[in-house]
């Protein structure tokens, strides 16, 4: 079986005994290096599913941005995103999403269908107070964007979507692509029954994720390693086949790709277009991989500002 680099660092590379990382040395709480910085909290989100773990940044009236994560990360993955959103005066937060917080750990894989995890967005923001948002997300925070803006539209000022496609392009490359089947087979380990895939990843120790630190990386896999984290987050993989979400989006929308992501083809990256009635915008990063976020982190927030500038209302 092929398993594309960066989940195959997630499973096969071993490391050396690594201490792990606490936020406050991923300059989450406030630490020297990070004094002039906009300071990023730890925040929690009461919902009905449970207590969501975020982090936060930005003055509290300033204009609210959500963003999402995707697998093996947790909200940290947007740590200079947040800091840029701040910065420029968002109130940003970027919560743990369901089975990655501790709060909302449900058993059975049926709970981690992507409809619970749209449920989640709105339910996050009415915690919040927030009758208006942007949304951002990253493969599988993409996942969950994508359809919660084409349901939401109302209360989904915008749509940034990094790496994944719209489930309706990715479902149908999944079908018709030769390319994008076999750089999916890695689901196929990950889809397997527990503790099968579990076992295998946390004997390999921290991976190696392009254009990730390694201290954050032995975070990721701090988290993991507590009693149930990683079983959830591979129910994500059990639960979903990316059918039948089909809904177009109309609010105003901007794509980031890449050209060197080993996870995405390029067929349903062209083809998200056919899947937006909105304005919409299609960003392609040379050379990069499926991290956008940490592995060009200066470009994602750029384009996330200018997005986000783009649109009012």
């Amino acid at each position: 079986m092929s398993i594309s680099p960066s989940r195959r660092d997630f499973i096969k590379l071993g490391a050396a005994a690594t201490a792990a990382a606490g936020v406050a040395s991923l300059g989450i709480a406030g630490t020297a290096s990070a004094a002039e910085a906009p300071r990023i909290t730890p925040l929690r989100i009461p919902t009905p599913a449970g207590t969501f773990d975020a982090v936060a940044a930005g003055p509290r009236h300033g204009r609210k941005v959500l963003l999402l994560h995707g697998f093996p990360e947790f909200g940290i993955e947007w740590e200079h995103q947040l800091r840029a959103l701040a910065a420029a005066g968002y109130r940003a937060v970027a919560p743990d999403q369901r089975g990655y917080s501790p709060g909302v750990r449900p058993a059975g894989i049926e709970n981690y269908r992507l409809d619970h995890a749209v449920g989640d967005v709105r339910a996050m923001a009415d915690a919040l107070g927030w009758r208006r948002f942007d949304l951002v997300g990253h493969d599988w925070g993409a996942a969950v964007a994508w359809i919660a803006a084409a349901k939401h539209a109302r209360r989904v000022r915008s749509l940034t979507a990094v790496s994944v496609p719209h489930l309706g392009a990715f479902a149908e490359a999944l079908r018709t692509d030769p390319a994008q089947k076999e750089a999916s087979k890695y689901m196929e380990f990950f889809r397997q029954p527990a503790p099968v895939p579990e076992d295998s990843i946390l004997s390999s120790g921290p991976p190696k994720l392009p254009g990730v630190p390694p201290e954050k990386c032995a975070e990721y896999f701090r988290r993991l390693s507590q009693p149930g984290a990683l079983t959830a987050a591979l129910n994500w993989y059990r639960a979903n086949d990316f059918e039948g979400h089909v809904r177009r989006v109309e609010v105003p929308t901007l794509f980031i790709a890449s050209t060197k992501d080993p996870m995405v083809a390029p067929s349903g990256i062209q083809a998200t277009k056919n899947w937006v009635t909105g304005p919409y915008r299609l960003e392609v990063l040379e050379g990069i991989g499926h991290n956008i976020p940490e592995e060009a982190a200066e470009a994602t927030s750029s384009l996330l500002l200018a997005h986000l500038d783009s649109v009012c209302g």
